[in-house]
């Protein structure tokens, strides 16, 4: 069993930064893959970046790219989002998951969820 808890959020203004951490209770995180997906109003999740469980590989959606950059701290069972250069569209809650192993970009290929942390970015 993992339990997520994310922090980080809040409100920034366009061209800001943010860095979300999502800290993992259990003892077997370091081998799952952790994922950051978004929430928009009336819009449907959507993956925003993911990474292996070693940490060896990271996937982004290409929205993000070159914007924010998943990292992991597997002694502190903890993932990380940095979030460069903000744009109003990112305005979201933002979820970390984890499923075993490797990453997907596919919601309902993770496993546990966290409660979210809303950001929002204004113009």
């Amino acid at each position: 069993q993992v339990q997520l808890v994310e922090s980080g959020g809040g409100l920034v203004q366009a061209g800001g930064s943010l860095r979300l951490s999502c800290v993992a209770s259990g003892r077997t995180f370091s081998s799952h893959a952790m994922g950051w997906f978004r929430q928009a109003p009336e819009k449907e999740r959507e993956f925003v970046a993911a990474i292996r469980w070693s940490g060896g590989s990271i996937y982004y959606a290409d929205s993000v790219k070159g914007r924010f950059a998943i990292s992991r701290d597997n002694a502190k069972n903890t993932v990380y989002l940095q979030m460069n250069s903000l744009k109003p569209e990112d305005t979201a809650v933002y979820y970390c998951a984890a499923k075993w192993k490797d990453w997907s970009t596919r919601g309902y290929e993770y496993d546990y969820w966290g409660q979210g942390t809303q950001v929002t970015v204004s113009s």
